[in-house]
């Protein structure tokens, strides 16, 4: 179908690029993130304007954090945007003269790395991103499964622990509270302020206090053997291989991808979570069990995904 522009919509910045049926990112323009709705939208247009400079342009495909429709073309409810039934596909069309298609960010990352990356050969993998929070992807006989109403694969809030931590949704004892980057944090802290001597190399690299603590600082603690550091890693992995065991039940895919910020430490947080999947794995010493392996395509997944679903067919027809 020829090249297509993904958009990744950032915190600070939203990135469009123009990628080619491989996968290639042939070319990238950012723009800062506006602190408003409908400027997010103009600034989407203007990010794509800008990657489109000079290339034949088949369709757009955005990467939007948030409950996206099966039509894929309206954002029922987005948690750090007021977007609220926004009908994002025809007011970006409306601005850019391009076919759009709208897609859950997690779901391009998925796909991204199903097609490009740490997913190649396999038929049916789950996708997990951990990071600031925990979302995901669903891939099964080769097609993204969005659910009937565009809304599956919302990992992040299955209920592990129930009457647990208050999530940001409002439900409690959602999976992303035990296993992201947030948790990973409070754990630190938690433990520094318990047994501050086992946590003397992880309270150097801050200000000396638990409140202190960053996730940048439990990493390099970990790899110089800080105990509270490797311990708060083990109780994350805990909680991420014991919901995997669970989507292994539902789902029994090949492979389990791990990306998001916190699959960047390789080996630290991959080992302890495919010892705690397997230990929770119901019948795990008499059947095939998934790899458990990290991504490859880190920050680009989702734009290089978005994209390239820009060339997938409607998925209602």
């Amino acid at each position: 179908m020829g090249l297509t522009i993904g958009v990744d919509i950032g915190g600070t910045k939203i990135a469009a690029g123009v990628v080619d049926e491989e996968g290639n990112i042939l070319s990238t323009y950012k723009v800062p993130t506006p602190g408003t709705a409908e400027g997010i939208v103009d600034a989407i247009a203007s990010a794509v304007e800008g990657a489109r400079a000079g290339h034949a342009i088949v369709g757009v495909g955005i990467g939007a954090a948030g409950y996206v429709n099966r039509q894929r073309s309206e954002v029922y409810f987005a948690p750090n945007i007021h977007w609220r039934n926004e009908p994002l596909k025809e007011k970006v069309e409306t601005r850019v003269g391009l076919p759009v298609v709208v897609e859950n960010d997690a779901n391009a990352a998925a796909w991204g790395e199903y097609k490009f990356g740490a997913g190649k050969g396999h038929r049916n993998v789950i996708c997990i991103t951990l990071g600031t929070g925990l979302g995901g992807g669903i891939i099964i006989g080769n097609k993204l499964r969005r659910g009937h109403f565009g809304v599956a694969a919302e990992f992040g809030h299955i209920r592990m622990v129930p009457d647990g931590l208050l999530c940001g949704c409002g439900s409690q004892g959602c999976w992303e509270q035990y296993a992201s980057g947030r948790a990973l944090v409070r754990y630190a802290k938690q433990r520094a302020n318990a047994t501050p001597e086992n946590a003397e190399i992880l309270l150097g690299l801050g200000d000396g206090s638990p409140d202190g603590i960053e996730g940048k600082h439990i990493s390099m603690a970990a790899r110089q053997g800080d105990p509270v550091a490797v311990d708060s890693y083990r109780e994350l992995a805990r909680w991420a291989g014991a919901g995997l065991a669970d989507l292994a039940s539902l789902f029994d895919p090949s492979a389990f991808i791990v990306g998001g910020g916190l699959s960047d430490e390789g080996e630290l947080v991959l080992d302890p979570i495919r010892k705690s999947y397997k230990r929770w794995l119901v019948g795990g010493n008499w059947r095939p069990v998934a790899d458990v392996i990290a991504a490859q395509l880190g920050n680009k997944a989702g734009l290089v995904g978005a994209a390239d679903l820009a060339r997938e067919p409607d998925p209602i027809m």
